[in-house]
C-alpha cells in the first residue's frame, strides 16, 4: 500500500470500526503468511492453505480500498 493510504489509515481505523476490523485482520494475514514465506518448501496442503490466506487477504484489502475511497470522497 502507498504511504498515503497507510496514513489515511492510521488517522480513520480508530474512527471507523469496519476499517479498524479490516486492518486488524490483514496485518494477521501478513504474519501468517510470512511464516509461510519463509519456508523453502512447503506440502501441498500448506500451499493450499497459503493461497487461501492470499485470497482473504486480497479480499480484505479490497475492502480496505473501498472505504479509503469513501473517505476521500467524503473529505472533498
Amino acid at each position: 500500500m502507498e504511504t498515503r493510504d497507510l496514513d489515511l489509515i492510521a488517522d480513520w481505523k480508530e474512527k471507523d470500526p469496519e476499517l479498524k476490523a479490516l486492518w486488524a485482520d490483514h496485518l494477521q494475514l501478513e504474519e501468517e503468511l510470512e511464516k509461510f514465506n519463509s519456508r523453502v518448501y512447503l506440502t501441498t496442503e500448506e500451499e493450499i492453505q497459503q493461497k487461501a490466506l492470499k485470497k482473504k487477504k486480497l479480499q480484505g484489502r479490497t475492502q480496505i480500498e473501498r472505504i479509503i475511497m469513501r473517505i476521500r470522497k467524503d473529505q472533498n
